[in-house]
């Protein structure tokens, strides 16, 4: 297991293996049960990693800051337990939702007291995810907006921010804003595209509009040819009655 934060000299916060370590967990963290997105977002998260293991991490402020984000993520990194487990070095929690309310107050910590950082915005994406799984959906939804009201047109982890407000917006009942944001990420970014056009086919169906949700489907194989996500889209397909 890594060092824990508080033990992370300025060299450790520098080297680029910390930080892939911490992409790591909030790849795991941000995608929850979602295993289609898991192997996309530790990806984009390593990408993230070694941009910023090549920065200049000396300075204290930026340091400081990374140590709080270095904290929060090995929270999320944590286990449940209501006894001491032998050999567990990462944080235990008597239960779930007292983990995810760990994971809040250092995001929080962390986004009061240096804002400005990137360590901050990473720290939006985990306080959003701990927001949805507590079923804060409006909060969930403030943080991924928050996250990327401070996004380039290239930032690598946009989708993640826009497939949880998706996400939120379902969980929430808001089914045209849920459609909304998934017609946004399959726009926005394309190797999500074809796990979005899947999920507006699916709420399109689960809301009484077949219709549409098969001709999305029909198009599925021409659209996305190289997709991995046919055998579900046929599986879709087949549920509303195959192609008319």
């Amino acid at each position: 297991m890594p060092k824990h934060a508080v033990e992370l000299s300025r060299k450790d916060m520098k080297a680029p293996d910390a930080f892939m370590t911490a992409a790591g967990k909030a790849a795991s963290w941000v995608s929850g049960k979602q295993k289609a997105i898991v192997g996309a977002v530790v990806a984009a998260l390593l990408a993230v990693a070694v941009v910023i293991g090549g920065m200049s991490w000396l300075d204290s402020r930026k340091g400081a800051a990374g140590g709080l984000l270095y904290r929060t993520l090995d929270d999320a990194d944590g286990q449940i337990s209501s006894v001491p487990l032998p050999g567990v070095t990462v944080p235990l929690f008597p239960t779930a939702d007292a983990q995810y309310r760990a994971v809040l107050a250092r995001a929080d910590e962390l986004r009061k007291s240096y804002p400005s950082t990137e360590a901050a915005r990473t720290a939006a994406l985990a306080s959003a995810a701990a927001n949805l799984r507590l079923g804060a959906f409006d909060q969930a939804i403030a943080d991924y907006e928050s996250y990327l009201a401070n996004a380039t047109p290239k930032d690598s982890l946009a989708f993640v921010a826009i497939e949880g407000i998706a996400r939120a917006k379902e969980a929430k009942g808001d089914t045209a804003g849920a459609l909304s944001a998934f017609e946004r990420l399959q726009t926005q970014s394309p190797a999500r595209a074809d796990r979005a056009s899947l999920e507006r086919s699916r709420i399109l169906a689960r809301t009484g509009k077949p219709d549409e949700a098969r001709k999305l489907l029909q198009s599925f194989p021409q659209d996305f040819k190289e997709s991995q996500l046919r055998p579900e889209a046929d599986k879709q397909l087949a549920a509303l009655g195959g192609a008319r």
